[in-house]
C-alpha cells in the first residue's frame, strides 16, 4: 500500500480541523492531514445592534464559535454558507440551513426563502463576499456585526517539518490572504514537492510566486469542490 500523502492545512484552527475531518472521511489512510494554522482567531465582544432579528448569517465556522458568546441575544435560525458551518451551528443549538456553496449561493438561498424579517450577519473583520450589502440591495434589512478578527502567525513546527520532508505535499488554499501568508512562510530549505489546491482564480493569482509541482483550481468556490480538487491532486502526486 502506498504511503499516505501529507496535506498541509494552514487555515485557522477551527476550519483546519473541520477540513481535516472531511479529508479523513473521504480518503481514509490515503492522506495524512497536518494542521498548522497561519492565522489565529481572536473573538470580539461588540455591542449587539437592537433587535429583533429573524435569523443570523454565518459565513465561517469561526463565526459560529465567536457567536456563542452572544448566544442569549440571537435568534435560533441560522443561514450558513456551507455544510461544515451548518454542522457547527447545529451543534451550537441553531436551526441551521446550509447553502452548500459560497457567498453568492448563500445570498441566493436567503432570497429564495419565503420569510420576512431582519437578519444579522456575524462575520470576521476580513470577510469577503458583500453578503449584507447584496441582501440590503435586494430589500432584506441586514445588520453586520464583526465578532472576530484573524491575525497572521508564524507557521507552527508541524508545518515547518512537513515542508522540510522530501515527497509530495498537498496544500489547500482558501483565500488570497492565506496564500500570501503561506508564500511568506516558505523556508529557504524547502524540500517538499508542493501541489497547491486553490479555491478561486484570485487565490491562484496570490499563489503565483509559490514554487510548486502543480496547481489545481476547484471547480466551485466551496469545500466540496476543494475535496474534489484534493482528490485530483492525490492522483497526480501519487502517479509514478
Amino acid at each position: 500500500m502506498p504511503a499516505p500523502v501529507t496535506v498541509l492545512l494552514t487555515r485557522p484552527e477551527a476550519e483546519a480541523h473541520a477540513f481535516a475531518a472531511a479529508l479523513v472521511q473521504r480518503f481514509g489512510d490515503r492522506v495524512r492531514p497536518v494542521v498548522a494554522p497561519l492565522m489565529v482567531a481572536h473573538h470580539l465582544a461588540p455591542p449587539m445592534p437592537p433587535g429583533p432579528f429573524a435569523g443570523v448569517i454565518f459565513t465561517s465556522v469561526t463565526g459560529v464559535d465567536a457567536a456563542l458568546r452572544l448566544r442569549k441575544d440571537l435568534p435560533d435560525l441560522a443561514w450558513c454558507v456551507g455544510r461544515k458551518t451548518a454542522e457547527r451551528a447545529t451543534a451550537a443549538g441553531f436551526r441551521a440551513r446550509s447553502a452548500d456553496g459560497d457567498a453568492a449561493a448563500l445570498v441566493a438561498a436567503i432570497l429564495a426563502a419565503p420569510f420576512t424579517g431582519r437578519l444579522l450577519h456575524l462575520r470576521g473583520e476580513d470577510t469577503k463576499g458583500e453578503v449584507a450589502e447584496t441582501l440590503i440591495s435586494a430589500g432584506i434589512e441586514t445588520e453586520t456585526l464583526v465578532v472576530y478578527r484573524q491575525s497572521g502567525q508564524p507557521l507552527p513546527s508541524a508545518g515547518c517539518k512537513a515542508l522540510a520532508e522530501a515527497g509530495p505535499l498537498i496544500v489547500p488554499l482558501f483565500s488570497p490572504r492565506s496564500a500570501a501568508l503561506f508564500a511568506a512562510a516558505l523556508p529557504d530549505d524547502l524540500r517538499a514537492a508542493l501541489w497547491l489546491v486553490v479555491i478561486s482564480d484570485a487565490v491562484a493569482t496570490a499563489a503565483a510566486a509559490i514554487p510548486r509541482q502543480g496547481l489545481l483550481l476547484a471547480g466551485r468556490p466551496d469545500a466540496r469542490a476543494m475535496l474534489e480538487a484534493v482528490e485530483a491532486a492525490l492522483e497526480k502526486a501519487s502517479a509514478p
